[in-house]
């Protein structure tokens, strides 16, 4: 009885490499530009927290199925800064 073969994970094109980082830049550009208007405090907390949902959701537009990533990664530092910001626990 022969042993199935299996398929080798095909490696990224260049291009699909540059464009992941195109992407990741925008994300990180996205989340940074977020994170200093909510810093500046101008906003309500529903605002900010609306901001930070709209900025998750442009991140898995981006990245789709990257929820975990998303949350791993960038939630602590939002509510870190929701917590300074609006005083929140």
């Amino acid at each position: 009885m022969e042993t199935p073969q299996h398929e080798q994970p095909v490696a990224p094109t260049q291009e699909q490499i540059d464009e992941e980082s195109r992407q990741l830049r925008r994300l990180r550009i996205l989340v940074r530009l977020t994170m200093e208007t909510i810093a500046d405090g101008d906003l309500t907390a529903e605002e900010a927290a609306g901001m930070i949902a709209a900025t998750r959701r442009a991140a898995l537009d981006m990245f789709p199925g990257k929820e975990r990533a998303f949350d791993l990664i960038y939630r602590p530092q939002f509510q870190r800064l929701m917590n300074a910001v609006y005083r929140l626990q």
